[in-house]
């Protein structure tokens, strides 16, 4: 009878059980997958942003032209159209930010960020233009178009750029801690 009082105590007071909850930690998400994760948001929040910035006639490019290749019918424009094509912008920026993780991510300015959203718009409008015909050319866009779509896609590449660099300073932080043997909370 005695054994039975004994064990609950045993498994309240026994720090080290790693069976109990309590004991338990979750381990961190991965760096790459903290890239994807931040693509994928990073893709779905300036896409939603720009699809509020053509609403409010701040840019005559509709973010659903990325279907204009691919897909026939009016469904594009309508409610499901706008949501798939901020889904797909999602899913194709979980690529961009493999590629800034994979060249750009050792570097701690916010400039390179932003430089990085400039080289993106310009590959979106010279390189990959023919895949849009719907797409004015670069010259016959009016300003206020031009304008929010480049600052756009810069704060994208500042959104994408800053998380992802910040990540890696902090995961080399931590690295030199563990390496001095500093405690690491």
């Amino acid at each position: 009878m005695s054994e039975h009082k004994n064990q609950p105590e045993k498994e309240k007071g026994d720090q080290s059980n790693p069976e109990l909850e309590q004991n338990k930690s979750e381990k961190p998400m991965s760096f790459i997958g903290m890239v994807v994760v931040t693509g994928f948001i990073g893709g779905l929040l300036w896409s939603a942003i720009a699809y509020l910035s053509y609403y409010f006639s701040f840019t005559k490019i509709e973010p659903n032209i990325i279907f204009e290749p691919w897909a026939v019918g009016d469904w594009k424009d309508r409610w499901i159209g706008i949501a798939l094509s901020i889904l797909a912008y999602g899913i194709i920026s979980i690529g961009a930010a493999l590629v800034y993780y994979g060249v750009l991510r050792k570097f701690k300015s916010i400039w390179v960020g932003a430089g990085y959203g400039i080289v993106l718009f310009l590959t979106v409008f010279l390189l990959l233009k023919p895949l849009f015909p719907s797409m004015k050319s670069l010259t016959a866009i009016d300003y206020h178009t031009l304008i929010t779509t480049v600052c756009i896609y810069i704060l994208y590449g500042v959104f994408i750029g800053y998380s992802i660099s910040y990540e890696e300073n902090e995961l080399r932080h931590q690295e030199q801690k563990e390496k001095t043997g500093e405690v690491v909370p």
